[in-house]
């Protein structure tokens, strides 16, 4: 028989002895008093403990006491099955901590929403309702568009259309210090155009202030939001377009065609200067110093001829004759220098003129071979000297005796020269 069978007069039969019930030391008790007893010694009952919290979760425990209870193995059934719901029920709770955070993220973590700290990227934990993150992108430039119809200082109106690239840098400014902080971005944004559009007019703005523009609404942007904290840094203001109205278009074309037609054509008109104006420059420069050289030169020359007339003054009073045949022959040699066409005296009453040229121009189209048969087909023409009745007349007297001696002479060494370019 089993030592805790029901239905044995309300005593329980504990193979140990040590039941003792309160009030009574003969062991004897009724039924109604057996549950309330209480053991003075030992480890405490767990099936008590698993009946009470029964009983709190939904009555899964017995009543009372008596013979309407429920029996021992029902009892710890119902124990266990409470004990493992409330086991998986804290195991689900801890693992649905567990959450991660993006490189490119930072997480904000509030506490029964109050700021509490921050979160770096990783794996991470947190008690379920009770912790919330909110996980914000750091890395990611965005942007945001502004445009509008907006008017200008001259009483135009002009459509505007600007893109703004920012970045978080500060994820708790940014979801704390303002209700939401790209709306406010977007607000700041307009307000710093239509304040920079209204201060120009509508010609620099569609023309060449394109780039004041933009750095004006940046700098005026950047100052609107700073006292706010919004933790967002501007990182560039790109002013895509700015265009007339639909109405006013077509005007608005022709006036920017025919500026850029003028502009195009002063940049062709300085292009041309600046080509044309320096060899200008050049050539007066040229011009000047040619000049300025021939003055020096024909100065340099007079001085010379002064200079040689003043030396051969005291030449010619010694010796007159003399000196005027040397005068004579220099002034040939000079003369004769500078002609193709050679005179020669072959000791006799007649000259010969050689034409170099003929000889030459025969010698480049012979060659090398046929040079001496080209100038000796060349016919000598005989030559009157203009000189022969003033040397007949210079023979019979003795002081122009060594003048025809040097002019012989000058003669024989010309025509030497003349052979011998000729047998070349």
């Amino acid at each position: 028989m089993a030592w805790n069978q029901p239905g044995n007069n309300g005593q329980d039969r504990d193979p140990w002895g040590s039941s003792k019930n309160s009030g009574n030391s003969g062991g004897n008790n009724s039924g109604g008093n057996n549950n309330k007893g209480g053991r003075d010694q030992g480890p405490p009952d767990l099936d008590d403990i698993f009946r009470k919290l029964s009983k709190k979760l939904g009555g899964f425990g017995g009543k009372g006491s008596g013979s309407g209870s429920p029996s021992a193995p029902q009892k710890n059934m119902n124990s266990r099955f409470v004990g493992l719901a409330v086991a998986a029920v804290v195991v689900i709770w801890a693992a649905s901590g567990f959450y991660t955070i993006k490189e490119a993220e930072r997480g904000v973590v509030t506490r029964f929403g109050q700021f509490n700290h921050m979160v770096e990227p990783g794996l991470n934990w947190k008690p379920t309702f009770i912790d919330q993150v909110r996980a914000v992108n750091v890395e990611t430039v965005r942007e945001l568009a502004a445009s509008g119809i907006m008017l200008t200082s001259d009483e135009n109106v002009v459509r505007v259309e600007m893109n703004v690239q920012y970045r978080v840098t500060d994820p708790r400014a940014y979801l704390f210090s303002v209700a939401n902080a790209d709306d406010s971005l977007s607000q700041a944004t307009d307000s710093a155009l239509r304040g920079v559009i209204g201060k120009y007019t509508m010609d620099k703005i569609l023309t060449e202030g394109r780039t004041t523009v933009r750095s004006d609404t940046q700098r005026v942007l950047e100052e609107t939001i700073r006292p706010y904290h919004m933790g967002i840094t501007v990182q560039d203001v790109n002013f895509q377009t700015a265009r007339p109205p639909e109405e006013v278009k077509a005007a608005f074309d022709d006036a920017i065609a025919a500026r850029e037609n003028e502009q195009q054509y002063i940049r062709e008109a300085e292009a041309y200067t600046n080509e044309v104006q320096p060899r200008a420059n050049g050539q007066a420069q040229r011009l000047l110093e040619n000049a300025k050289a021939y003055k020096d030169r024909t100065i340099l020359e007079a001085q010379g001829e002064v200079a040689r007339f003043a030396e051969l003054l005291p030449e010619y009073k010694a010796a007159p004759e003399i000196t005027r045949e040397r005068l004579y022959i220099e002034t040939m040699q000079n003369v004769l220098s500078n002609t193709r066409k050679v005179l020669i005296n072959d000791k006799s009453n007649n000259l010969m003129v050689l034409p170099l040229d003929q000889i030459l121009q025969g010698k480049s189209a012979a060659g090398n071979n046929g040079a001496a048969n080209a100038s000796s087909m060349i016919p000598l023409r005989p030559v009157t000297p203009p000189t022969s009745n003033r040397s007949s007349s210079a023979s019979n007297s003795s002081s122009s005796s060594s003048g025809s001696v040097m002019e012989q002479r000058r003669v024989d060494a010309q025509r030497d020269d003349t052979l011998r370019v000729g047998r070349e």
